[in-house]
């Protein structure tokens, strides 16, 4: 079953394959996890990650597992010699307390319909892992304006070539938390188009409300701690939910 997150994080994919620095960018994102886990007991020794990540890459964990993804995602993993257990998400529900982690960035939970179905995504991790829950936002409660409607366009340059993307958000007027997202990718005349994307905002404070709510502990945003997409500038804050 192809969901909006998969949908979404395959366009990651496409950024990283095109990227001539695909290295470097594997290296940063795993340094933001290394710091993540200086705040906990270390590296853990299982972890599923919710969607396409670069950190799939990154070597830092034996036991992986990886949810949303589809068959092309699957098999650039293979050629990568990436080693992973594959979950199908309609199973998760089987898994309770497997995972020392879950790992669900690119603002997964803002991908929902309704403030329903963000409790339901965020209950279903919480009871997934035994640890932490590592997951990022951007501070919807101080979004200035200008990043209301676009997120920054990004621009990947391979010799005389450049991949773009470009993120739109169509806000609902009835419903001031709502918007669907698309986004448009573009090399030379060639568009591609993603959407839409139903979104939803998180704040912080509702994040770590419903985490302890489904059986958290405490809820930490990292501070000077960002993250990034490999398609927008934005950059979002890393979280910590402890079980």
């Amino acid at each position: 079953m192809t969901t909006q997150f998969l949908s979404y994080t395959k366009l990651s994919l496409d950024a990283l394959r095109f990227n001539p620095k695909k290295d470097d960018i594997i290296s940063k994102k795993k340094d933001i996890i290394l710091s993540v886990a200086e705040n906990h007991n270390g590296i853990p020794s299982k972890i599923l990650f919710i969607g396409f990540n670069p950190l799939l890459l990154s070597g830092i964990c034996n036991n992986v597992w990886v949810t949303e993804i589809d068959d092309e995602i699957k098999k650039y993993l293979d050629q990568e010699n990436v080693k992973y257990n594959y979950i199908d998400k309609d199973d998760l529900g089987n898994h309770y307390k497997k995972f020392n982690w879950v790992i669900a960035l690119d603002e997964y939970f803002t991908f929902s319909f309704s403030e329903e179905e963000q409790l339901d995504k965020i209950k279903l991790v919480v009871n997934l892992a035994t640890e932490t829950v590592v997951t990022s936002l951007k501070d919807y409660k101080n979004q200035s304006f200008k990043d209301k409607e676009f997120s920054q366009p990004l621009a990947i340059r391979k010799n005389q070539d450049s991949l773009v993307f470009l993120e739109y958000h169509d806000h609902d007027y009835s419903d001031r938390n709502g918007w669907k997202t698309f986004v448009y990718k573009m090399l030379g005349d060639e568009v591609d188009t993603l959407g839409p994307l139903q979104r939803r905002s998180m704040f912080f404070k509702q994040l770590a409300k419903f985490s302890i709510d489904a059986g958290a502990q405490n809820f930490y945003v990292h501070k000077n701690l960002m993250y990034k997409s490999l398609i927008k500038k934005n950059y979002e804050h890393v979280i910590s939910i402890n079980i």
